[in-house]
Parts: structure tokens; C-alpha cells; sequence
């Protein structure tokens, strides 16, 4: 055993990374055209064990989906997970190490998809113009996300697509800068 004491001689000049010199096929699971998934219906202490491993190159997804503990089925989804997520949200557990917790880290499916078809909806009832507007905010907003790969951890999403907690309230703001848009024209011509 050492008995050396005090910070260490020399500081790494860069974070080691995992498979540094190997080329990562882009199609397959984590790469750029397939990105591992969201970890969901865990702790937060259980979902930091999950982003180390992906971090350092431990994570291994699953190529089948695994059996529950509770309900016995093959309905777990997503590596490292022990229960469904039915089973976990029914009993109000973490998915993976199956101890009560409060706060349930991540969205689960079915809210997703609730609010994915609210914002199509959306969509289709604006005006031609505010498609365009709401769907290149959409696009940027993806390739934000995709480059960074950083949950975001506000609860909030007004603020994330649109500037106002509505769509009623988006249009009205965009008349209105349209509006300022024409006065400030029609100064310039005076």
C-alpha cells in the first residue's frame, strides 16, 4: 500500500474514450442513423449508472427483449431494465433496481405519443406559413438535440418548439411581428 500522499504528479491531457482508433458503423445501434434510445422509468441514481456505461463504452443493448420480474412476460424493452414498464408504474418502482422512488426519471410512451399527435394537429389546423415556420423550429430543434445528446432535465416544455404556451398564442405573435414587419417597411418607403 502506498503511503503517499497529495494530488497526483502529472494531469491527463485529454478524457479517455472508449474504442478511440475503431470506426463506428453509422447504421448500426448507437450509431449516427440508429442513437441508442431514452433511458426511462428509472431513478435518477439508476439512470446515471446507465449514461456511465454508455459513456465508457460498457453499455449493451438488448437484442430481444428481456422477461419481466413481476409479470413474467418478455416485455422489457431497454438494456439493464428488470421490470416492464406497466409493471414498474403500476407498483410505482424503478424499472431496474425495483425500489420505491418519488420521482421517475424520464416520459413514458403512451405521453409521447399523446403529444406528438396533439402537435400534429396542430399542425395540420395553422396556415400554410405556420406549418413551414413550426416545422423547420421542429427541424432545428432535432438536429440541436441529435448534436448535443443531452437529456434535457426541465420538466416544462413550453419554451422548447414555441416561444408561447399555445398555439393560439404563437399565431398571435407571429401577426403581430408580421404587423411590425409592414410598419417598419412601410417607414423605410416614406
Amino acid at each position: 500500500m502506498s503511503t503517499k500522499r497529495g494530488p497526483p504528479k502529472h494531469q491527463n491531457k485529454f478524457a479517455w474514450k472508449p474504442k478511440a482508433g475503431v470506426k463506428i458503423n453509422e447504421t448500426e445501434v448507437g450509431g449516427k442513423f440508429r442513437p441508442l434510445s431514452e433511458i426511462t422509468g428509472v431513478c435518477p441514481r439508476c439512470k446515471d449508472q446507465i449514461e456511465w456505461k454508455r459513456k465508457y463504452g460498457k453499455y449493451k443493448p438488448l437484442s430481444e427483449p428481456a422477461k419481466c420480474q413481476k409479470c413474467s412476460k418478455r416485455a422489457v424493452r431497454q438494456a439493464y431494465h428488470n421490470l416492464c414498464t406497466a409493471c414498474a408504474k403500476e407498483h410505482n418502482v424503478c424499472a431496474k433496481c425495483s425500489r420505491q422512488v418519488n420521482r421517475i426519471v424520464g416520459r413514458d410512451i403512451t405521453e409521447v405519443e399523446a403529444e406528438q399527435k396533439m402537435l400534429e394537429e396542430a399542425i395540420n389546423n395553422a396556415r400554410e406559413r405556420e406549418k413551414r415556420t413550426l416545422l423547420r423550429a421542429m427541424n432545428k430543434a432535432k438536429l440541436e438535440t441529435s448534436a448535443a445528446k443531452a437529456p434535457s432535465t426541465d420538466v416544462s416544455k413550453v419554451g422548447d418548439l414555441f416561444t408561447a404556451a399555445s398555439l393560439d398564442e404563437y399565431a398571435e405573435i407571429s401577426r403581430d411581428d408580421e404587423d411590425n414587419d409592414s410598419n417598419d417597411e412601410a417607414q423605410i418607403l416614406d
